[in-house]
């Protein structure tokens, strides 16, 4: 596949979900779907919070464009030449997404939504998605994982679903990392000859673009669950499909560098939760986004310096994946203890301001 038609693709994703986005958001004010202000929300009016449809209706259609293509176009690429895992992959993607509509609709309890991504990563799993052995750092040969690689791929999963969805707290945020981190991870894939994996990846670079149209602030509509938990899922999808199919021992650190801002500011949150006696599910200001805000910075500000941050740990993660071992142990080392130094500056550690709900930290 060349650069320009995996440009294509990105926006035809892109355009549908510019023309969807209004048509969706006029549907939420309609029938009052929308989210209110609150303690933990820097928005002060109403703002409609079903946007996640637009993405999806734009990803579909890159995906729908890529596969006419290949079947009656003689386009190069790979989504017809398994249909079988591609139907299992868009399956678990298509059901979280569901999940996601329906919390935004009647809000599900936490549970039912964790169930209802289990069961997806279950779907894309039948399509052999799954982590089965990791490179040994020491012998550089593999440690096959056996029937513990399914534990491993639904936390790893469900992990990234939820990571994306914790940072989805100002305009733009959650749709800016993600098109910065899939947008590595189309370069990965590529360079890799994981067509299907590029595909994936170029469509949701493509979407997310569209999307910030109507979304970076002041945001005229939210993506909701029905955004945040799609794309976290997905990632996770394309990661394992066309990242993590090496031998390379650094492999599975890769994914988890790219899309590093939001899982270390998850962890920071569990961490700081514990440390201060407080249930890990609830909610507080003591996120990224809430520290730096905190600091004087206005949203605008803030969400630029989370995309730089963002920005520098891919391209830190890319080099690992093709650098020579020391290099790559080398830029682990430097990323590490710079991350450490914003977390001691930002004080995610230190004790936050605390509610009671735990529900999903919506813009």
């Amino acid at each position: 596949m060349s650069l320009r038609h995996l440009a294509f693709l990105g926006v035809v994703a892109a355009i549908v979900t510019l023309v969807a986005t209004p048509l969706v958001r006029r549907f939420c004010l309609r029938f009052g779907i929308v989210d209110h202000p609150g303690d933990r929300k820097v928005h002060d009016t109403a703002v409609p919070r079903l946007g996640g449809v637009a993405i999806f209706l734009g990803f579909l259609a890159a995906l729908a464009t890529q596969y006419v293509g290949e079947t009656q176009w003689n386009w190069g690429g790979d989504l017809s030449s398994n249909p079988g895992q591609m139907a299992a992959v868009l399956g678990g993607i298509t059901l979280v997404f569901l999940v996601g509509v329906l919390d935004d609709v009647f809000t599900l309890s936490p549970g039912i939504k964790f169930m209802g991504q289990l069961v997806a990563a279950a779907v894309v799993m039948t399509a052999g998605v799954r982590i089965d052995y990791v490179g040994s750092p020491f012998t550089g040969g593999l440690i096959m994982l056996g029937l513990l690689g399914i534990p491993i791929t639904l936390v790893y999963i469900t992990g990234f679903t939820n990571v994306v969805n914790l940072i989805d707290g100002l305009d733009g945020l959650a749709a800016g990392i993600t098109a910065i981190s899939a947008g590595t991870f189309l370069l990965l894939a590529e360079q890799s000859s994981h067509l299907e994996a590029a595909t994936l990846a170029v469509a949701l670079v493509g979407a997310c673009l569209g999307f910030l149209r109507f979304n970076s602030h002041p945001a005229s509509i939210f993506m909701g669950d029905s955004g945040a938990l799609f794309l976290g899922f997905t990632l996770a999808v394309i990661s394992l499909v066309g990242v993590m199919k090496t031998v390379a021992a650094i492999a599975l650190a890769v994914p988890l560098i790219i899309l590093g801002v939001p899982i270390f500011d998850t962890a920071s949150a569990i961490v700081r939760r514990i440390a201060h006696g407080r249930p890990i599910q609830e909610a507080d200001r003591g996120h990224i986004h809430h520290r730096l805000l905190g600091r004087g910075f206005n949203q605008r500000q803030t969400v630029l310096i989370i995309y730089v941050w963002s920005i520098a740990l891919a391209i830190g993660g890319y080099e690992m994946r093709w650098a020579p071992s020391p290099v790559k142990y080398a830029v682990l080392a430097v990323l590490a203890v710079l991350t450490a130094v914003m977390a001691y500056w930002l004080g995610l550690l230190e004790a936050a301001h605390h509610h009671g709900s735990a529900s999903a930290e919506a813009d």
